[in-house]
């Protein structure tokens, strides 16, 4: 990881040594160029005395030619030895006057082998002083040589004379040229070795300069290296002593989830791997964690490699948040971890993944939050205390204290048929059912939850197979949660009646205390009202339920506990099978408010219940399709009387309920209700109409007789 300053630094270090090196290479340049300059120079030179040689080369072989042609006068001009001459002395002139007027204008020459080259107009004043007397002389002999050609070549006319004048001439001015042509070579040696040695001299400093530039650079160079490793070595361990100090698991990961070589040395602790630099985060935590959460966590590094995607936005799709792992010592851990992007240059160049061990405080939140629910289980178990009267209170805990009981001589009675297993489910769950109903009355929701999981435990067994006395086993977890909430309820309703007492306590005339009973009891007409109220609350309706009768009468444990179960079914399904929802009643012409009149009469031989709704009335339609799911013939259920529809009504598991709730929908209600009047040797009868009502009316006789 590099910070802005640093490759700042960097991009400062690389700036200096490529102007040095420019420099360097500037340097090169000029010293190369300066010797291609000095080369043409001197090229000028060798052919500027090149060309003098041939000029006096030249002058020579004119001399020698007109020395020829007198010793040959007489000859035949057609002679092929006349003709060869005459022609060279021809050219030789020609030669000699285009080499003159190089060497004073410059211009194109070419030597005797034909080749051309360039010669630039002479300016040492020296050198030009020794061309312009080679003019002279020169000036002075071509046209005497001239006046000799036009003559040579023509047998009528004398070129005798032409001949001899020529050849003097040719005498003086050949050594005057030659003597001319002579010192201009001297002048232009001079000139370049004066000029070799200016550049021998400029050479010799400019490689100088490169050599002690070179040094300096490399000097300096190396220095800088030296300094810029020092600061690296440094920055290195800087970065090892962090990694080896810092106690979370830190590294970088690329776009294919691959770690980086460099890691925090707590990373290993943390994982519980070692020699991670390098691996694949999905093999690392392969059987770790589920599957799932691997495949979440690559999608969601692809996000973070995504600049179109805000960085804030996808971190609540961190599936690795408080993630608990497994070791190879099965001992699960906490960790969190954070992703951040890493920039190079405004692109994104790794993630930076930072785990922390967060094992103690996911912990701690634990024990808070269970702290918090016993505090939450107390608060509600309080709240029913101060509302509800000791006397029912007292009577939950004792039904709840029998019921189960019962479930656990259901757990012990023998039975290993699948009939025999079955009836021991339906049982309990009969028995179940009708606590958590008493609960649901009391808003002892705790109780209620355990209630329904343990009948959730007993619908999954009895969607099962083959059924074995094993299968029970984990039901027995469930009871005795319930009997410590009971237990629970019951010490606290003790200490709180304890001090009410205390409180309440007067004297009397005679100096003893006398107690009197706490204000706050309600009776059970109330208690009925507010349980309805309840249920329609968690079912979006508005009930009024008017109860009448239960204040007044005193009955017998027996009938009271049972008289009370029966109760709380009834209401309950009032209030959520009967009283229709505000908008279809308002539809159907109704008040948004649906009434639930309840009643209990002390009639001479027996007791008189009965519970009437303005609600739907009883859907017999649902009852038949109910009926045919169940497997009944369609033929068959279609024939069968109202009568004979409620019935189903009362057989257990039978629900029109599509869905579960705390209220509804296992089938169970009307079937307590029946067993009940059973054991009582009561009777029931129903009464409805479509679109109306719903009663139930039973009757309970004061003194069952003995079977």
């Amino acid at each position: 990881m590099s910070s802005p300053i640093n490759e700042q630094n960097t991009d400062k270090r690389y700036q200096s040594l490529i102007i040095s090196i420019g420099l360097f290479l500037t340097l090169i340049g000029a010293l190369l160029a300066f010797t291609f300059y000095t080369s043409s120079i001197l090229q000028k030179n060798t052919r500027t005395i090149a060309l003098s040689n041939q000029i006096a080369n030249d002058a020579q072989a004119v001399i020698k030619d007109l020395f020829d042609m007198q010793n040959s006068y007489g000859e035949e001009i057609t002679s092929p030895h006349v003709t060869t001459v005459l022609k060279r002395l021809k050219d030789n002139s020609a030669r000699i006057e285009t080499s003159l007027t190089t060497l004073e204008k410059g211009g194109v020459v070419a030597d005797k082998s034909g080749k051309q080259y360039t010669l630039p107009t002479i300016e040492d004043t020296q050198i030009l002083k020794n061309v312009q007397q080679t003019r002279q002389e020169w000036n002075q002999l071509k046209p005497k040589v001239d006046d000799y050609l036009g003559v040579a070549g023509d047998i009528e006319k004398d070129s005798l004379t032409s001949l001899s004048m020529a050849g003097e001439q040719a005498k003086t001015s050949s050594l005057a040229m030659n003597d001319s042509l002579d010192k201009l070579t001297t002048s232009v040696f001079n000139n370049a070795e004066s000029q070799a040695n200016i550049i021998r001299l400029i050479q010799a400093v400019g490689i100088a300069i490169i050599l002690g530039y070179f040094a300096i650079f490399i000097f300096f160079f190396v220095r800088r290296l030296r300094d810029a490793d020092a600061l690296a070595l440094a920055a290195q361990k800087e970065t090892q002593d962090i990694m080896s100090n810092v106690n979370t698991g830190l590294f970088l990961l690329d776009n294919d989830l691959n770690i980086g070589q460099q890691y925090s040395a707590h990373l290993e602790d943390i994982i519980g791997e070692k020699d991670i630099g390098g691996k694949n985060l999905s093999t690392l935590l392969q059987n770790k964690v589920s599957a799932k959460d691997l495949e979440t966590t690559q999608g969601f590094v692809k996000q973070l490699y995504n600049p179109r995607v805000k960085e804030k936005l996808i971190d609540d799709l961190n599936p690795l948040k408080k993630i608990m792992l497994s070791n190879q010592k099965n001992q699960n851990r906490f960790l969190d971890f954070k992703f951040s992007r890493v920039y190079h240059q405004k692109a994104i160049d790794k993630i930076l993944v930072n785990v922390q061990d967060i094992t103690n405080q996911v912990r701690l939140e634990q024990r808070l939050e269970q702290e918090r629910a016993q505090n939450d289980l107390q608060i509600e178990m309080l709240t029913t205390i101060l509302n509800v009267s000791p006397k029912i209170i007292t009577e939950f805990i004792t039904n709840t204290r029998q019921n189960i009981n019962d479930i656990n001589e259901v757990l012990k009675t023998p039975g290993s048929s699948q009939s025999e297993l079955q009836e021991k489910l339906n049982r309990m769950y009969r028995v179940m059912h009708s606590l958590k109903g008493e609960a649901s009355s009391l808003s002892l929701h705790s109780f209620t939850v355990i209630a329904t999981n343990f009948e959730e435990k007993l619908k999954a067994l009895q969607h099962k197979g083959d059924l074995v006395g094993n299968d029970f086993l984990p039901l027995t977890i469930h009871l005795e949660e319930l009997l410590n909430l009971s237990n629970t309820i019951d010490a606290l309703g003790r200490r709180i009646n304890h001090s009410s007492a205390d409180t309440n306590a007067v004297k009397n005339g005679n100096g003893t205390e006398a107690t009197h009973p706490s204000p706050a009891t309600k009776g059970m007409n109330e208690f009925y009202q507010q349980y309805a109220d309840n249920i329609a609350t968690r079912q979006g309706k508005q009930v009024a339920l008017k109860a009448t009768g239960f204040n007044d009468l005193h009955l017998s444990r027996d009938i009271e506990s049972s008289l009370k179960k029966i109760v709380i079914q009834l209401v309950r399904n009032a209030v959520v099978h009967g009283i229709e929802t505000p908008d279809a009643r308002v539809a159907a012409g109704k008040s948004n408010l649906g009434n639930i009149n309840l009643s209990l009469l002390d009639l001479a031989e027996s007791y008189k219940l009965t519970i009437e709704d303005d609600g739907a009335g009883i859907n017999f339609p649902a009852i038949k399709e109910k009926a045919i799911q169940m497997g009944y013939s369609p033929d068959e259920v279609n024939g069968w009387s109202e009568q004979k529809l409620i019935t189903l009504l009362f057989k257990s598991g039978f629900s029109t309920k599509d869905t579960t709730d705390e209220d509804a929908g296992r089938g169970v209600g009307l079937d307590i209700i029946k067993e009940d009047i059973q054991l009582l040797q009561g009777q029931l009868n129903v009464d409805t109409k479509r679109g109306q009502f719903t009663r139930f009316t039973i009757r309970l006789p004061k003194n069952p007789t003995a079977e």
